[in-house]
């Protein structure tokens, strides 16, 4: 069970209402300081906890300037969402979810940088609404327990299979939120319904002028507030940043083509003569990942091979290897990794992000063709050598993990749900409002 700050309190408690008992009649009613409101499996919540809880709500209700509904339904309200929180902690704390004292004040410290506060201003404004820091660094112990037992009991529950993926991103919902993003600026030569040949060849010649002007230097932003008669014209023309697949024909084609800063050939459309400018782009299928291709010796301390042993037994191979003995025959001998000990220490291409700092820092410092003098990473001590260097177009691959994480985060508010609900279900809850 777990010890609330209401139990440790309880002892003094009682202590004073004895001492005041004493110079009082021998019939005077004894006035409750606390008392349980409804008992959750192995756990209570106590009335201090929901009147305080339910202070914080009402603040929160008023600071929006809505009307506050009958306190017995709001009440129950906080009750609720105070049951459901004890089930979740208790899950955690079964589980071995613990919050450090660091983490912890790390949290407080992003909180209050967020609302650009150090801790100290935090801390005043925390008290000037009626809070103690105390009590707001147990709501934020609470929140995070409970973030992470949300993170590994509904994450389980969520299924996305690889033809899932596949649907959307064939489907036109997928190809618009993974489309790449284009930040553009329109220059137009407006055409009034049912021109003549006559004004549609002379709007073409000063689209095509403004078009050489443009290619020989000419400022797209000036050109439009002086000559487009766009809705954007006095903006220089700034559409803003448009999807891909929200461009209509032959937009999305021309202005997929462009480099930054390029401009479109006049385009025809129903109201006139058009040129783009690419001022930006985001997003989209081209996705350039640096790679290296490494090969290490790992050497590990051990019950029978001390660290400092261990470390002399790096520089020795080290200075093997600047011999001319071979590395990969070396990391078949002495190599404590598993994976690649049997291929000559050979990693393959791997991309930096997934190594270990210290290995990364390391081999990110090594030319190619270098052998990295001993060094310690969480592993052990390592000897490395880099045999090369390339940048990778992802671009599929990033694509479906794109997909998979939209479509998680898509299942996840009902998975929660769901588990809520069980959860609540399965517990033993006795409400004593």
């Amino acid at each position: 069970m777990k010890i609330k700050l209401s139990d440790c309190l309880r002892p003094l408690m009682l202590g004073a209402l004895l001492s005041q008992a004493c110079s009082l009649p021998a019939l005077a009613e004894v006035t409750a300081l606390d008392r349980v409101v409804a008992i959750v499996d192995n756990d209570v919540v106590m009335q201090s906890q929901l009147d305080q809880r339910l202070r914080e709500v009402q603040q929160t209700i008023a600071k929006r300037g809505a009307a506050l509904p009958p306190e017995h339904v709001l009440s129950q309200q906080v009750l609720e969402r105070l049951i459901i929180e004890n089930i979740q902690l208790q899950i955690g704390d079964r589980s071995g979810i613990r919050i450090t004292d660091e983490e912890l004040n790390q949290a407080v410290a992003t909180i209050a940088q967020r609302n650009n506060l150090t801790v100290e201003q935090f801390s005043q404004a925390l008290q000037r609404d009626g809070l103690s820091l105390d009590d707001a660094r147990e709501q934020v112990r609470r929140e995070m327990i409970i973030s992470r037992v949300r993170q590994r009991r509904v994450a389980e529950r969520i299924q996305v299979t690889d033809q899932e993926v596949e649907n959307f991103l064939a489907s036109d919902l997928g190809k618009l939120q993974l489309s790449e993003e284009f930040r553009l600026a329109n220059i137009l030569i407006p055409l009034p319904e049912g021109s003549s040949a006559e004004t549609i060849q002379a709007a073409q010649r000063q689209a095509d002028e403004l078009y050489q002007q443009l290619r020989q230097g000419a400022d797209f932003a000036q050109l439009a507030i002086s000559r487009s008669a766009g809705d954007t014209a006095l903006e220089g023309g700034e559409l803003g940043w448009r999807k891909a697949a929200q461009l209509p024909p032959p937009f999305d084609a021309m202005v997929s083509a462009l480099s930054k800063g390029e401009v479109t050939e006049p385009i025809r459309t129903a109201s006139g003569f058009n040129i783009i400018k690419l001022l930006d782009k985001r997003g989209g299928d081209t996705q350039l990942r640096d790679e290296v291709h490494v090969r290490h010796i790992l050497l590990k301390p051990s019950e029978i091979r001390s660290e400092e042993q261990t470390r002399q037994l790096a520089e020795r191979l080290y200075e093997r290897i600047q011999s001319g003995e071979s590395f990969a025959e070396l990391a078949k001998t002495f190599s404590e990794d598993p994976g690649s000990a049997l291929h000559g220490g050979e990693l393959d291409w791997i991309d930096p992000n997934a190594l270990v700092p210290e290995f990364r820092a390391e081999m990110e410092q090594s030319q190619v063709g270098q052998v990295s003098k001993p060094f310690k990473s969480p592993f052990g001590y390592h000897v490395l050598e880099v045999l090369g260097r390339r940048a990778t177009d992802s671009s599929e691959q990033f694509r479906k993990q794109q997909a998979l994480s939209l479509l998680r985060n898509r299942k996840y508010d009902l998975e929660l749900q769901s588990w809520l609900r069980q959860i609540r279900d399965e517990a033993y809850v006795e409400s004593k409002l």
